[in-house]
């Protein structure tokens, strides 16, 4: 348990150094198609569906490589 908490901070990190130093890598995010942006006056609402899916397909593909 202390190896996957450990590289999910180290992974966080990264991600966090990464969107600081290179915002431009993170453009696509919430701006696919199928992704949900509700914009008014007064709020902005996002839904990444889209994002979210293509995210989560990558993680798991990722940890079946681990898991082998």
């Amino acid at each position: 348990m202390a190896r996957w908490l450990i590289l999910a901070g180290v992974i966080l990190t990264v991600v966090g150094v990464a969107m600081h130093f290179a915002p431009w890598l993170f453009n696509w995010f919430g701006r696919l198609p199928g992704d949900i942006r509700i914009e008014s006056e007064r709020s902005k609402v996002y839904f990444p569906i889209t994002s979210m899916i293509i995210l989560s397909v990558a993680l798991s593909v990722i940890l079946s490589l681990f898991r082998r």
